[in-house]
């Protein structure tokens, strides 16, 4: 989930937008990183004179790597991809707790499950299109 803000509407109805996406053989955190980096992504196209975000995410290890400085030691991949969208923005990550009845992150854990239900689906109906699970293990996804 994701809030911008300082970005002036010509409409005083506000639009929400929501967005989901998955992949094979991955892992919740690659998966949690991910959502912040197109997040932002998405946000940067969209309204590219916003300066101030605020993040919410149910991942404590993405918040608390972004607000405490935790070390950055896995998927180093998506951090590096994350780095040039901090540049010049005001970022407040927050966190939420997951499955507590917060509404949006509800439908987020909703589309996530939907997604990895598609990504399963997918991976048996073309099974050529599924990297090996022994390289994604190789490339060190797993936790």
């Amino acid at each position: 989930m994701m809030r911008i803000t300082g970005e002036k509407s010509d409409s005083s109805k506000s639009k929400e937008i929501r967005k989901q996406g998955g992949e094979a053989y991955t892992t919740n955190n690659r998966m949690e990183l991910l959502a912040v980096i197109e997040a932002l992504r998405f946000a940067e196209e969209k309204y590219p004179s916003a300066t101030d975000f605020t993040v919410y995410s149910d991942s404590s290890w993405v918040v608390k790597t972004m607000t405490d400085n935790w070390k950055r030691k896995k998927n180093l991949d998506l951090w590096e991809q994350l780095t040039p969208f901090l540049a010049g923005k005001q970022i407040n990550w927050r966190w939420v707790k997951g499955h507590a009845g917060h509404p949006e992150n509800e439908d987020c854990d909703v589309r996530a499950l939907r997604e990895a239900g598609k990504q399963k689906k997918r991976l048996k109906e073309n099974p050529e299109l599924a990297r090996k699970k022994e390289e994604v293990l190789q490339e060190n996804l797993f936790d």
